[in-house]
């Protein structure tokens, strides 16, 4: 590193002050530098210029972690372009609503993902496939629908006839671009979550990640061996990952989660900081004690985690495990940020933070009134001035905001020291006899129990009560038989949750489905093995 560089922040100054300085090492060991991955930026950023994207217009990534997405990121930035990162597991169907919705000019698609991009891809948009050397598919090698209903779009092409002969040079403007994330869908179809572009340089806009980690209490040691070991198409991953090269650190790629193989990753590069979600504290706390005892982890200093709930225990746990090095932050596309530093969540268990310096947080009543200290409800935010919208959606744009500050119509209350702590989603209540019952809480009870290696809570039709909880639990390899276990949990959550709150069943199942950042999918889970009534 140059001397008198420490406070130097933004990938493009990084790579020109140490162009040989390694950016990331991709999940196969592969080492790419500075100067390396700033030409590949660049030439993408000629490419699509020269494919007819211009300053506004959007580009899509259908990509597994690797440098071609972190390439292709960076690009959109300097590029003054939105950028709609796609999760690779979705299906043609969806992919092709989020191509169609967002107005994508061209697509990059990693190798793994071709079929299903080109069966989505409508009619004149192009697609580019990252690994595949050869030259590219005709229309007659595409898939079925992969030319569009008048058969203007051909087949993928490899991303050297992107960047073929473009120059590894600056372009003539380097405006900042903007990310266009799609909310999830597990409740319907995804949305576009878009932000007028800042007009502000490449440059400038790399600062707002410096701000963002001094707000955690991070400094550039956090970046030395920075793990990317979860989908970059999410934001939870994607933004620590670029806030990493922005300081000047390197990125350490897993294509792929295991416990054992993050921790090999940990120890064999000596990480020290990674963003992870529940399941994965989850996991790694399932594996044998020795197994757990014969990896050095000692070398993390910043384990960021959101995405999902934490229950309390799970997270004791890996603080045992780790030290107090995890850090909480809740917040979403739409809304602003809090943070729960390691030394806050241990004297407040359970919350997720206070907000960000500039986020503003109120919990308001369904009538929009802001409700006692204590006492819940909705919760609204807003970071700085932001003003988000949904892509071609203004009702729903409209009807999640109030006075300025917006919702994803979560459900929590703020204690006297104003710590957040998130008691689930609006949508999920359970109206068990009147009283409102939110499933967060039971899922909370049930993973704290050592027979318990996953759950999910849901609402059940009741003649009685109208509706009541019904739980879904993956039990862990110590559980006995299931009614034994069934048992077990019943008299383990009587003792801690109110009556309306305990399930009325539970059906077990060898696993939920969640999506690689540990999302639940409720409406997806299935009835399969009822065991008790």
């Amino acid at each position: 590193m140059s001397e008198g560089t420490q406070e130097q922040v933004g990938f493009r100054r990084w790579a020109v002050s140490d162009p040989d300085l390694t950016a990331v090492i991709t999940a196969d060991d592969e080492r790419v530098t500075y100067g390396e991955l700033f030409a590949e930026v660049n030439r993408i950023c000629h490419g699509l210029r020269a494919r007819g994207v211009d300053e506004g217009d959007t580009v899509a990534v259908v990509m597994a972690n690797s440098t071609a997405l972190v390439a292709a990121y960076l690009a959109a930035m300097q590029s003054g372009i939105y950028l709609v990162t796609i999760n690779y597991h979705l299906t043609a169907p969806e992919i092709a609503h989020i191509l169609e919705d967002s107005g994508a000019k061209v697509v990059l698609c990693s190798a793994r993902a071709e079929a299903a991009v080109l069966a989505a891809a409508p009619a004149g948009v192009q697609v580019f496939v990252d690994g595949r050397a050869g030259g590219h598919a005709d229309a007659s090698d595409a898939s079925d629908g992969a030319d569009g209903a008048d058969g203007a779009t051909a087949g993928a092409r490899p991303m050297a006839e992107l960047t073929g002969g473009m120059p590894p040079t600056d372009p003539e403007r380097t405006p900042n671009g903007s990310l266009m994330m799609y909310t999830s869908g597990t409740t319907g179809r995804p949305k576009g979550v878009k932000r007028p572009l800042s007009g502000i340089s490449a440059d400038q806009g790399a600062l707002t990640y410096a701000w963002l980690f001094r707000e955690f209490g991070m400094s550039r040691e956090a970046f030395a061996a920075w793990l990317v070991s979860a989908p970059m198409y999410h934001s939870a991953n994607l933004t620590p990952a670029i806030g990493a090269l922005n300081w000047g650190g390197t990125l350490v790629l897993m294509d792929g989660w295991t416990p054992e193989g993050f921790l090999r990753r940990v120890q064999e590069h000596g990480v020290t900081g990674t963003s992870m979600v529940p399941t994965h504290f989850q996991r790694l706390l399932r594996l044998p004690e020795e197994v757990r005892a014969g990896f050095d982890v000692s070398s993390l200093r910043y384990v960021l985690h959101g995405a999902a709930p934490c229950p309390v225990e799970v997270k004791r746990q890996i603080m045992d495990w780790f030290g107090p090095v995890v850090y909480e932050y809740y917040g979403s596309t739409e809304v602003g940020t809090t943070i729960a530093r390691p030394r806050e969540w241990l004297d407040h268990p359970g919350t997720v933070g206070r907000p960000a310096s500039i986020s503003t947080l109120k919990i308001l009543d369904d009538d929009g009134a802001e409700v006692p200290v204590g006492e819940t409800g909705i919760v609204y935010m807003r970071q700085g001035e932001d003003r988000v919208e949904y892509h071609n959606d203004p009702g729903k744009t409209d009807g999640s905001r109030r006075d300025g500050l917006m919702t994803v119509w979560d459900v929590g209350h703020v204690d006297e020291d104003g710590f957040l702590y998130i008691t689930g989603r609006a949508a999920e209540l359970i109206l068990v006899g009147g009283v409102n019952v939110y499933p967060a809480e039971i899922e909370g009870a049930l993973t704290g129990h050592p027979w318990v290696a996953d759950a999910g809570v849901v609402g059940a039709p009741d003649p009685d009560y109208g509706e009541v909880p019904v739980a879904h639990v993956v039990l862990s390899d110590a559980a006995p038989d299931v009614p034994a276990a069934v048992a077990a949990l019943r008299e383990h959550l009587a003792g801690r949750l109110a009556k309306p709150k305990l399930p009325a069943r539970y059906l077990v199942h060898g696993s939920l489905p969640r999506d690689p950042n540990g999302k639940l999918y409720k409406a997806r889970l299935a009835d399969t093995e009822e065991v008790s009534a």
